[in-house]
Formats: C-alpha cells, sequence, structure tokens
C-alpha cells in the first residue's frame, strides 16, 4: 500500500521522512514554489531546517499526484482540516484518511476523525497522536504514538503500515478519547506555560498538570471515550511532553502571557483555537473546566495571570 502525506510543515514533513524508511512516499505542499525548492535542495529549511529528504520521499504540490496513494495523512491545522477536505473531497473519497492534526473545530465543536466523517462519509477515518516532536521524529529519534480507528481490521493494518523503525503505534478503538486527549491537553499546555513565564514555580505547573487531567478526563467521559484512552499515549503521555518542554508551540504561547510578552501571530497554535470550542462546549455540556475557562480569559486580556492565579487558589475546598 502506498501513502501521502498532505501538508508540508514540519510535523508533515518529519512524519513522511521516518514514512519514507519503508518505501516510497509523497509529500504534498500547498505552495508550489515550495514544493519545487525542497524537491530541488532535499531539505525543508523553512519548517525543518538542518534535516535532509530521503530518497524514497517525492515533494509535489499536485494533489492528484499524492492522492493516488492508498493511505493519505492529513497533516495539516485543525481549523483547516474542513476547507482541504471539502476542496478536495473528489480526489480524497473513499481513501484511507489519517488525521495528524490536534483540536477540537471552532465552529462545530468537533474532532478530526469527526470531520472527516462530516466531509466524506465514505472515507475511511483515523487518527495519529500522542506525544510527539517533529525534530525527534526527523532525527529518527524512538517516538510512541497512537492510531485511533473504529474499524478493528483498518486499524490493524495502518498500524502494520505506518509503524516504522522509530515509530512505534499502538492501536485503539476509542477515536472519542484520542481526539479528546490530543485536544484538550494543548489547554492545559498553555495554563502551564503562563504559569512558569509568570515564576511561579514548579509545584504550581505539577498542579496544573494534574487539575488539567482531571479537567480532560471530565470532558472526555461525559463525551463517551474510556478512561484507559486518557490514561495512555494521546492523553496523559502528550500530556506530559507538551506541558513540560519549549519545543511546545502551546507552551510557549502560555510563556509569552505569562511573561507579559507579544507572540508572533503567524505561529499556528492549536491550543489557542481548543481552549475557545472546548469552554463553548463545557458550557452547552455543564462541565466544570475552570482551568479551560481561565486560559480562554487570560488569551482574551479579560485576566492577568496573576488574577487567573488568585481565581483558581480560591474556588472552593473540595475532595480529589
Amino acid at each position: 500500500m502506498s501513502v501521502s502525506v498532505l501538508g508540508a510543515g514540519a510535523f508533515g514533513t518529519a512524519l513522511a521522512i521516518s514514512l519514507a524508511g519503508n518505501g516510497p512516499v509523497t509529500l504534498w505542499a500547498r505552495n508550489k514554489a515550495h514544493a519545487d525548492d525542497m524537491q530541488t535542495s532535499r531539505r525543508n529549511e523553512t519548517r525543518l531546517p538542518g534535516v535532509d529528504l530521503p530518497s524514497e520521499l517525492t515533494v509535489t504540490s499536485d494533489l492528484a499526484e499524492a492522492a493516488e496513494s492508498d493511505t493519505i495523512l492529513l497533516s495539516v491545522p485543525m481549523q483547516q482540516l474542513r476547507g482541504l477536505l471539502m476542496a478536495e473531497g473528489d480526489a480524497l473519497a473513499g481513501k484511507a484518511l489519517v488525521a495528524c492534526c490536534k483540536g477540537i473545530e471552532l465552529s462545530t465543536g468537533m474532532g478530526p476523525v469527526s470531520v472527516i466523517r462530516d466531509c466524506l462519509p465514505q472515507a475511511q477515518a483515523a487518527l495519529l497522536t500522542g506525544p510527539s516532536f517533529a525534530a525527534d521524529i526527523a532525527r529518527g529519534l524512538p517516538t510512541a504514538l497512537t492510531l485511533a480507528c473504529e474499524d478493528p481490521g483498518l486499524g490493524l493494518s495502518l498500524q502494520e503500515q505506518l509503524t516504522t523503525a522509530n515509530l512505534r503505534l499502538y492501536r485503539t478503538t476509542d477515536t472519542v478519547g484520542a481526539e479528546l486527549g490530543g485536544a484538550l491537553k494543548n489547554v492545559i499546555a498553555i495554563a502551564c506555560g503562563a504559569v512558569i513565564g509568570a515564576g511561579l514555580g514548579e509545584s504550581a505547573r505539577a498542579a496544573l498538570m494534574t487539575r488539567g487531567y482531571a479537567e480532560m478526563q471530565r470532558m472526555a467521559l461525559a463525551c463517551g471515550a474510556r478512561a484507559e484512552t486518557l490514561a495512555g499515549l494521546s492523553g496523559f503521555g502528550d500530556l506530559t511532553l507538551t506541558c513540560s518542554s519549549d519545543l511546545s508551540r502551546n507552551y510557549r504561547l502560555g510563556f509569552a502571557i505569562g511573561r507579559g510578552e507579544s507572540f508572533d501571530p503567524s505561529i499556528t497554535v492549536e491550543g489557542a483555537a481548543t481552549a475557545r470550542a472546548t469552554a463553548a462546549k463545557a458550557k452547552d455540556m455543564r462541565l466544570d473546566m475552570p482551568i479551560t475557562q481561565t486560559v480562554v480569559a487570560l488569551l482574551d486580556g479579560r485576566l492577568t495571570i496573576h488574577d487567573a492565579t488568585a481565581q483558581l487558589l480560591s474556588r472552593p475546598l473540595k475532595e480529589e
């Protein structure tokens, strides 16, 4: 079975590099000049500098060419996923589509698998998620991810096809849990970044991670997810990585907020949109999500980090 990756950002490029160890891979870039430069220079210096592209990897801006593959990985920002699927639905219909983005769609409250099903009901939808940085994958460092697919047979086939020398995949049929774990941890990472940026200490970060994990479980279980999914790579594992490293864009955004500094608006930070979508979803579901609501208030400039801290610490005492 052949594989293509749509989206030549850092993560899409890294996945394509790793998968090329199994055989030919096509990487699609929306911008023709970018695609041509990558194909010629054998580098993606814009998004993943210093890493050579293997000979088995072909870069193209022709989506029809990329869509000839049986399995297609969708490595585009969450808020752009629907637009891509709607624009290229004829080419992607009937394919095995594996979302490689994390987040909740602002307009619908859906996760990536749900968006695929909504746009292309005839496609086979799956999700690849978990604790991973593009630079690690591209350098061949060991990484474990969750492959979520409701169809057990397809999940097994994709697991075998997409496992590489440095990517170990664990499969689950709980797409809801995998979607929400990967999305909600980004919100908590913003909060943790703000805490460290404001100089509030490691103990405060640990508390936020722990209580944030409780929020993640609260929403996920209410949506029908399984608790063990949230305790796995796509939940707890991803939360741990994203909340503790400045390689995370979500963490860096929070850090800038905590320091009272500006943040480059051209950088895609999935957790910002997800925080707003989650807060709206929680309100509709009547779920208590105080950290998420606080992150939204920080993003909107309605609270300072010190007011936010005081607000969270003054909440009613309760059992853990």
